[in-house]
């Protein structure tokens, strides 16, 4: 009975070693198992029904599962405030095995970095911060250069050179945006002036539209907006002005009184990313691609916009590929002071850690 025991003891033995031969053990340096999925969740700071961002990264998500099929398992919670709850969150989906964890806003960056510490197996990817591990990545995109062709648009499309910018809170990425928009409006029109509203929220219906109502009672016959709702381009919609959107192609949803939209494409983004992870070939860095790259780009114009605008736009567009980017002297301070001097460009860190306006911003941007 003991040899038969053994026998058998030693033949599922042998079994085992044939099949991991045959690739049934842990995939080498990257994550799950030949036949496990790989597990990727994703933490948002909105729901997918805001129409914006969060409905971008799900939009991205949902690429992953269409590219991938079965053998990447996705999953997201909605909703996580940018504050302790959200490590609490992020280490749970790496207690349950999950490979790679992506975080979708500037206010998860220390939760995360803290999380990816305690757990260096896992890899981590941070939207729109800077620190990382080596464990830990950065990604964003240069979304400031659409916002300035969508400026090019606001510019020549206004009626009385009044523009409202609603802004959600005054951080460099922020205000990078404002400064971009407004030096395209100027690029065309050097009278307007873009005026702005903060909300210290990203993603807040009632106070996005009241924000965008107080514009518009100010005199704004244009609005735009740096938050995650479509809510300022309707109440823009309902009082007959115009607007341009954020995140997503929002005429799609409000309608021709959006003029245009910079918007975000995380597919390609998220499947290179994660296609990197299977293949044990992920390596922390800090990406910051643009229009040339294909993760931003400007929404298709609504048919209110003129030809001559749209010329306008096609040739920024085609400097800014050929190298000329947007923050590139001479620019000139809100305060008068020289911003960017003739023939220099900011370098990235400068860009990335924007805190003044530039020349036609009617605002201020509030102390810490």
């Amino acid at each position: 009975m003991k040899r038969k025991f053994w026998s058998v003891l030693s033949l599922v033995v042998i079994l085992g070693l044939v099949l991991t031969g045959c690739g049934g053990g842990a995939a080498p340096d990257g994550g799950g198992s030949a036949d496990e999925p790989y597990k990727v969740a994703l933490v948002y700071i909105g729901p997918p029904g805001d129409l914006g961002w969060t409905y971008e990264h799900d939009r991205g998500r949902k690429a992953v599962e269409e590219k991938f099929g079965d053998t990447v398992e996705t999953t997201y919670i909605e909703n996580v405030e940018e504050g302790p709850d959200s490590a609490r969150v992020m280490r749970q989906y790496a207690q349950e095995g999950y490979d790679m964890i992506f975080a979708t806003s500037f206010g998860y960056m220390d939760h995360m970095y803290e999380v990816a510490q305690e757990f260096p197996d896992v890899k981590f990817e941070h939207c729109s911060g800077f620190k990382t591990l080596d464990n830990m990545a950065t990604y964003f995109g240069r979304i400031y250069q659409p916002r300035y062709l969508s400026g090019i648009v606001a510019g020549k499309m206004t009626q009385n050179n009044n523009i409202g910018y609603v802004a959600a809170f005054p951080i460099p990425e922020v205000i990078r945006g404002i400064n971009a928009f407004t030096l395209g409006v100027r690029s065309v029109n050097p009278d307007a002036e873009v005026h702005v509203v903060w909300t210290n929220t990203w993603y807040d219906p009632v106070i996005e539209r009241e924000a965008a109502v107080a514009l518009l009672d100010g005199g704004a016959d244009i609005i735009a907006q740096h938050q995650d709702t479509t809510e300022p381009q309707k109440a823009a919609q309902e009082r007959g002005a115009m607007s341009i959107g954020y995140d997503s192609d929002m005429r799609a949803f409000v309608g021709d009184t959006v003029l245009t939209s910079p918007i975000w494409n995380w597919g390609s983004y998220y499947i290179n990313t994660i296609q990197a992870g299977k293949d044990g070939k992920w390596e922390t860095h800090q990406f910051w691609g643009g229009l040339k790259e294909g993760v931003v780009e400007l929404a298709e114009m609504s048919p209110k916009v003129p030809q001559d605008v749209r010329d306008l736009v096609a040739a920024a567009e085609k400097e800014i590929l050929d190298g000329n980017d947007v923050f590139c002297g001479p620019i000139t301070a809100q305060d008068g002071s020289v911003f960017v001097a003739e023939g220099q460009c900011m370098s990235d860190g400068d860009m990335l850690g924007m805190s003044v306006f530039v020349e036609g911003v009617v605002g201020t941007i509030p102390e810490d």
